[in-house]
């Protein structure tokens, strides 16, 4: 049965304000388009669905039957729209972002304080994963867009925009402070109990990718989850922590470790904003990716 669904529209307004006239002006039609569209709407079904009565009109049992589901339905809708709106206003919606250890601390929480604090009914969820697994949540639509470290290779529907420059650095306790000071060879490290991070990560990748064109090959002494427990290990003099620059700040300026010196150090690389151009954005997702740009674009 294909029937207009606007002549249901107006049969809801006319069953719920009880009124031919009252629907009208609810709809801002007239009232003669409002009864020829019930008129067709009968005539389509093959029942009277209102009887007319000196106050306005009251639903015949079929009508009363039809408007049990009528009003089911378009008032769904109806909160449909509302909730579309909302989301449109940045007054709800929901957003999934991918990120390691790394690019969140360093990066993305500031970002996301201010953020929450200009957009508090926004619901913003972090997948903590490392630059490879982001990528793969990415190309899987898991997540609306990754803060990812470089290097590492994207396919075409996948659009980069760097944002910060880090720096990796090998980092010791005061066990190790006799090579403090001192310009290194990188094959030093061959000799000295080295730690790094565990897995398929980039940071891990980066920096074993260019010992090797020292022709430097290093056997970790300990493989661990994160940067942060890399730098407690090095406080406790269990080794050369790899690490990026940042983690190792507080403990170099407190005295506790210290950058050891190469021949030449590790070229920089980048935190880059990753997202899937074949894959629309989200109001609210589309909004905090401008807000992570602004920044970009006021330097």
């Amino acid at each position: 049965m294909d029937i207009n669904l606007e002549y249901y529209k107006i049969f809801y307004y006319v069953a719920k304000e009880k009124s031919i006239t009252l629907a009208a002006e609810e709809l801002a039609i007239t009232q003669p388009a409002v009864s020829q569209a019930v008129k067709h709407l009968e005539s389509d079904l093959g029942c009277s669905l209102f009887v007319r009565t000196s106050k306005g009109v009251r639903l015949t049992k079929e009508g009363e039957m039809l408007f049990s589901y009528v009003q089911r339905g378009y008032e769904t809708i109806q909160s449909g729209e509302k909730k579309l709106t909302e989301m449109l206003n940045l007054d709800a919606g929901e957003i999934c972002i991918g990120a390691s250890d790394m690019t969140l601390q360093f990066y993305l929480l500031d970002y996301l304080e201010r953020f929450h604090e200009k957009y508090p009914k926004i619901k913003v969820t972090v997948t903590n994963a490392p630059t490879p697994e982001t990528i793969k949540h990415l190309n899987d639509g898991k997540i609306d867009f990754g803060i990812v470290s470089t290097p590492l290779s994207v396919k075409n529907h996948l659009k980069m925009v760097p944002v910060r420059t880090i720096s990796d650095v090998f980092v010791g306790g005061k066990s190790f402070e006799y090579l403090k000071g001192k310009e290194l060879s990188y094959r030093v490290l061959e000799e000295l109990p080295v730690m790094c991070l565990e897995g398929n990560t980039s940071t891990r990748n980066y920096v074993e990718e260019f010992l090797k064109t020292q022709g430097v090959c290093v056997n970790p002494e300990f493989e661990l989850a994160t940067s942060g427990m890399l730098i407690q290990f090095a406080r406790r003099n269990l080794g050369i922590a790899s690490v990026v620059e940042d983690f190792a700040k507080e403990g170099i300026a407190n005295g506790e470790l210290f950058k050891l010196q190469f021949e030449q150090e590790l070229p920089p690389r980048q935190f880059c904003i990753v997202t899937n151009e074949s894959i629309p954005l989200s109001a609210a997702a589309s909004r905090l990716l401008q807000f992570l740009q602004q920044d970009l674009q006021e330097a």
